[in-house]
């Protein structure tokens, strides 16, 4: 990828961690890597907030991206999670990401200490220097109590390789300024899987989805049904995943996610604090069962 134009369309699945007791399970990691692929997924975000990066220390991220890398042998673009609230810190995450392999960056807005506008577009600014990577800027602001709006995209607008956003705010109205403001210069990527369908609708590209983890073909179809023009076949499919997102939800991400992957049989049940074993494992056997996943 080496800019909007090159960024992938379609579900673009933020993978989980899946760790063992000591340290990343890259076996199992890898059997993740071939299940999104071989069903459809246009892409893989490694590290990112599905992905406990918070959690993963430098050298293990370093081994982790190195093994992605080769295991999706170039079939579907690498994009890799940087972002942190420390923009030292970032830069030297997004320079090993370039390294060992990445195709393009996720950075999530600085988070806790947070930023104003000036603060927001220098630290983005000094990111985008440290590498030739495409950059899709995350925000999120469930979780890091910063909402970006369009006046740090108006003062990014010139630095090239900043190309995406990752829209997770929850709002339609959020993406839809961003698209009319911005359509021409910055694509947007819906981070809510149950506005995947609503953000396509007004010129989103994709979503950034936690769900596809456990259905990717099905949130790779929503996508390329809309492409396709089928939009009755787009709508059907978010409407039959309706109760499925809203479990996998119902606790902090990535804890449903990873329990259903737990019982599909793909990872084991091992999170890093403060992330724990989830609380409804017999709900989340349920909706699996009733979705015919297990």
């Amino acid at each position: 990828m080496k800019n909007q134009k090159d960024l992938p369309r379609g579900c673009i699945t933020a993978l989980v961690t899946p760790f063992t007791a000591d340290g990343i399970d890259l076996d199992a990691y890898g059997e993740l890597i071939d299940f999104q692929i071989d069903n459809g997924a246009g892409g893989i975000v490694a590290l990112g907030t599905t992905g406990e990066s918070p959690t993963v220390d430098e050298g293990e991220r370093r081994e982790l991206i190195a093994y992605a890398k080769e295991r999706i042998g170039g079939r579907v673009p690498l994009i890799v999670g940087t972002g942190s609230n420390n923009t030292k810190q970032t830069k030297r995450m997004t320079q090993d990401a370039e390294k060992y392999g990445a195709d393009g960056i996720l950075a999530v807005t600085p988070y806790y200490n947070k930023a104003s506008i000036k603060g927001l577009i220098e630290h983005y600014r000094e990111v985008a220097a440290a590498t030739e990577l495409p950059i899709i800027l995350y925000n999120v602001p469930s979780r890091t109590g910063l909402d970006m709006g369009t006046p740090t995209l108006e003062g990014l607008y010139d630095v090239k390789n900043i190309v995406g956003v990752k829209e997770a705010s929850g709002s339609v109205i959020r993406a839809e300024r961003i698209l009319n403001t911005f359509g021409d210069r910055y694509s947007v990527y819906s981070g809510c899987d149950e506005l995947t369908l609503p953000l396509l609708s007004i010129g989103a590209i994709g979503v950034i989805s936690a769900v596809g983890n456990i259905v990717p073909r099905e949130m790779s179809t929503l996508c390329r049904a809309f492409f396709d023009k089928d939009t009755e076949k787009s709508a059907k499919v978010q409407l039959q995943l309706y109760d499925l997102i809203e479990e996998m939800f119902a606790e902090v991400n990535p804890i449903p996610i990873k329990t259903a992957l737990c019982l599909m049989g793909k990872c084991k049940d091992i999170f890093r604090l403060p992330m724990c074993a989830s609380t409804r494992k017999e709900k989340i056997h349920s909706i699996l069962t009733r979705y015919e996943i297990i």
